[in-house]
């Protein structure tokens, strides 16, 4: 790891005298060396391949520069949740080493957002089993600039909770971090605020910086798989590896847990988690991540 250069950043001078701009260049300095020598591409920060050279933060990006400053950050949570939905609000404050409060950024998240009201229907049965007003067929484009639909059905906010109050926490916490180190002129906005052929494309760019290839263009979001495709290799490995990191190591539990998530009827367990469709084991991955999540 490279040694990182040492910069005098003064203590926050009495609020009647302005910072000096030797004091602003070095805070400044101090945050793009630490970007440079500690925070990682890809992990850190990312950047979107044809939308100039300003990277995106992540949260783990934000903790590193509260750790830098020597700031913690204290968030306090609006529960504005109703009877049709959940919604959180949360205000990050932020404070140094003395307790002093610096500032505070705001973050909010809502089961009404587009990638949290709808999820793909497992199958064509519980898409036609699902009432009128709780379905639809959502149009997408394909890469060659066709369109296909996708069938949705409602999700159930009570089960999204736990995953809005965490995401209305991280955004509050990258709001306040790029906030009082006023580290907004070198990040942009939150990597999760982004549509997703853009996080794909964030991620993808990182990854062919890391091998020394050229960053490709934006990619065109991808056709869905059918309801009735099989699970791909990717899906049965993080299948397995989330049931270990939650303790069911042994291969017929696997199953039975799957079989349970994917809404297998008791007593049946598949003999194979090749028997899941591709859009039932998508089904039990995200009910395995909010598992690990809670």
């Amino acid at each position: 790891m490279e040694e990182i250069a040492t910069y005098s950043v003064p203590p926050q001078p009495p609020d009647a005298r302005p910072l000096t701009a030797a004091e602003i260049r070095a805070q400044v300095n101090l945050i793009q060396e630490v970007m440079k020598a500690v925070m990682k591409d890809g992990h850190h920060y990312g950047q979107i391949p044809g939308a100039g050279n300003k990277p995106v933060l992540f949260k783990a990006g934000a903790e590193k520069l509260l750790f830098t400053f020597r700031l913690s950050a204290d968030p306090e949570i609006e529960d504005l949740s109703t009877g049709d939905g959940i919604r959180y609000r949360v205000r990050c404050k932020v404070y140094d080493r003395t307790g002093a409060y610096l500032g505070a950024g705001v973050g909010e998240c809502s089961s009404d957002e587009e990638k949290y009201r709808w999820r793909a229907a497992v199958c064509k049965e519980e898409y036609d089993e699902t009432p009128e007003d709780r379905r639809r067929m959502k149009y997408a484009k394909r890469r060659d600039g066709g369109t296909y639909r996708i069938a949705q059905v409602r999700t159930t906010p009570a089960d999204l909770a736990n995953t809005i109050l965490k995401m209305a926490k991280k955004r509050a916490q990258i709001d306040a971090a790029l906030t009082v180190t006023a580290a907004s002129d070198i990040f942009a906005q939150d990597l999760e605020d982004l549509p997703e052929e853009l996080r794909e494309a964030v991620a993808e760019n990182a990854a062919n910086k890391e091998n020394g290839k050229a960053a490709p263009e934006p990619p065109k979001p991808k056709a869905a798989p059918a309801a009735g495709q099989p699970p791909s290799e990717n899906q049965l490995k993080a299948i397995f590896a989330m049931c270990r990191k939650l303790g069911v190591t042994d291969d017929f539990e696997v199953h039975r847990k799957a079989s349970r998530l994917a809404g297998v009827p008791e007593p049946e367990v598949l003999p194979s988690l090749k028997s899941l469709t591709y859009a039932q084991a998508s089904a039990v991955i995200k009910a395995l991540q909010e598992e690990l999540e809670g």
